[in-house]
């Protein structure tokens, strides 16, 4: 019989919930508010989530530190193997002088930060979370921003503010998908209800990133070109996700985006170059002008990884790469090329139980999947050493820049395989679900509510795959005992969730990494937090609107 979760083991709501806050007040106050690196607080953290899961909510000891370990190495693979790659592609294109091709070329579209934000951050981070998701996005849009000449604060804190509309949809509609099998939902009415919600927020999005960069004033100086970029997404949003389905919505999304304001930017610039700390743009005459065929040799590499990113997420070719199917399975069989393990002493000994699940019991499965040719950082180091001879780079060279790269990497490896295993303790030990279950108690406004438990779900995860995983049958259960409808309920659980993703430890570590700001991920954390709760704050408010007056917008 496995260990059932306790969700009020103090016998008082208000006290448990406080109890289960702790690990994360000690991990976000610590490296918010005091001076803590992220690896020591994600350290400390992860101490307390052990000692409340193991001291208060009853977990065997043994299962708790099983679930650390299960958490850890989730965090560096497939995790950390996205950031691997991602930089080691990023340090191959700065050793053959690519970059600096790659920002000459996007100064020519337009040499104004915020119109090189849109189209990298939004845009190109868009089609990022369409194709790979799970980290993808934030690392090359971060690494981008910075060598186009960004500041590495703000382009930590642009990448993690344009990463949010379109992850509902993220990694070919993989939160989308999760959600239904949790629900028991119909996918194509998520993805409706979805479409929805978002392309209000893909509008408001790439106005609030250029508003906190250059505030109100920069904003309506360039309203034009947010309007393209914002626009554009936003109807292929709603278009796919209610007519089509969630698979490839961020993916078309994103390219229409970028093409519509590269297209844009040909006919209309800003009266004024904006640019930060003043710095003025070069001008036509003194600035450098490649031919057509540098650039494209210069940006070939970011095509390879995003056609390599795009095809790693299909079905049919990750079947392939997993070694799934009669006719592949004797070249690459499943066992080699995507080996399954199951935790021990974790694996079928917790179980959840009601309200957060419809089942009596529900048993948690703990299998760790190595499926290292299918993962998404496996597709994007793949374009990477196919980069290598394109950019002219020799083998010895490019060798010595990996093992560079890993060394530099160490420390913030370190941190995202321990904020991981954070995330994990709070998951298999239920501390998410009291968490949860405290904002069930809204009663009318919890409508609103359901919007910010996906939020806290994502911060708590930093996936809103997981989210969706984790409270889908509590939103459900919920929306059924207060007579509201489980389709809205449960969508806003993934819809209200993408907006905690920038300030999830794991997207900040991330993004800390990608632009050289190791040791500073406090100041990212204190900088976006307010917009992330803002957004959050507007997702509730419109999945509140739509169970009342609003109610015709939810399919029936």
């Amino acid at each position: 019989m496995p260990w059932l979760h306790v969700y009020d083991p103090l016998a008082s709501p208000l006290l448990s919930t406080l109890v289960a806050m702790l690990p994360l007040v000690v991990l976000l106050g610590l490296l918010a508010f005091g001076g803590w690196s992220a690896t020591g607080a994600a350290v400390a953290g992860l101490t307390a989530s052990l000692a409340v899961a193991i001291g208060v909510f009853g977990m065997p000891p043994d299962a708790a530190i099983a679930a650390a370990i299960y958490g850890a190495a989730f965090g560096l693979f497939p995790i950390g193997w996205i950031v691997v790659g991602a930089m080691f592609l990023y340090s191959l294109c700065v050793e053959a002088g690519s970059l600096d091709v790659m920002k000459r070329s996007v100064t020519q579209l337009s040499a104004d930060h915020r119109m090189q934000a849109l189209l990298i951050a939004f845009s190109f981070g868009a089609f990022l979370e369409g194709a790979a998701g799970f980290g993808a996005p934030v690392a090359i849009s971060a690494a981008l921003l910075a060598g186009a000449g960004f500041p590495a604060l703000e382009a930590a804190c642009l990448a993690l503010i344009a990463n949010t509309a379109p992850v509902a949809f993220g990694a070919l509609g993989t939160p989308i998908i999760t959600l239904a099998k949790v629900t028991g939902l119909d996918e194509q009415a998520i993805s409706a209800m979805a479409g929805r919600q978002l392309p209000f927020f893909s509008l408001i999005v790439p106005a609030w990133m250029v508003c906190s960069m250059a505030g109100w004033r920069g904003l309506v100086a360039v309203w034009p070109a947010v309007l393209v970029c914002g626009a554009s997404f936003a109807i292929v949003q709603a278009v796919m996700a209610n007519y089509v389905g969630a698979a490839l919505v961020d993916v078309v999304g994103g390219i229409v985006s970028l093409v519509s304001l590269a297209i844009f930017l040909r006919f209309w610039q800003p009266q004024n170059c904006w640019r930060y700390g003043g710095t003025p743009a070069q001008s036509s005459t003194t600035q450098e002008h490649d031919s057509a065929g540098t650039v494209a040799w210069a940006w070939m590499p970011w095509v390879m990884l995003s056609v390599a990113v795009f095809c790693w997420g299909l079905p049919p070719v990750k079947a392939i790469l997993e070694g799934r199917g009669v006719a592949i399975a004797s070249l690459l069989p499943q066992g080699f090329v995507a080996p399954e393990f199951q935790v021990p002493r974790l694996d079928g000994r917790v179980a959840r139980v009601p309200p957060a699940t419809r089942e009596a019991f529900e048993t948690e499965r703990a299998i760790y999947r190595l499926n290292w040719l299918s993962a998404a950082g496996s597709g994007i180091v793949v374009a990477s050493l196919l980069s290598v001879p394109w950019l002219g780079i020799s083998w010895r060279r490019a060798g010595a820049i990996w093992l560079a790269t890993l060394v530099r990497l160490a420390a913030p490896l370190v941190t995202i395989a321990a904020m991981l295993a954070l995330a994990f303790v709070t998951r298999y030990s239920g501390t998410d679900v009291t968490l949860g279950l405290a904002l069930t108690r809204s009663g009318a406004m919890y409508p609103f509510f359901a919007a910010l438990l996906g939020w806290l779900g994502v911060a708590l995860t930093g996936s809103d795959t997981s989210s969706n995983a984790m409270f889908g049958s509590l939103q459900r259960v919920t929306a059924e005992q207060l007579g509201l409808n489980p389709l809205l309920i449960c969508t806003a659980n993934s819809t209200g969730g993408v907006m905690g993703k920038m300030i999830d430890a794991q997207s900040i570590v991330v993004s800390a990494t990608a632009t050289g700001m190791h040791r500073q991920e406090g100041a990212i954390l204190r900088r976006v937090f307010p917009h992330s709760l803002a957004l959050a704050i507007l997702m509730g408010l419109l999945v509140w609107l739509q169970s009342g007056p609003l109610a015709w917008m939810v399919p029936t």
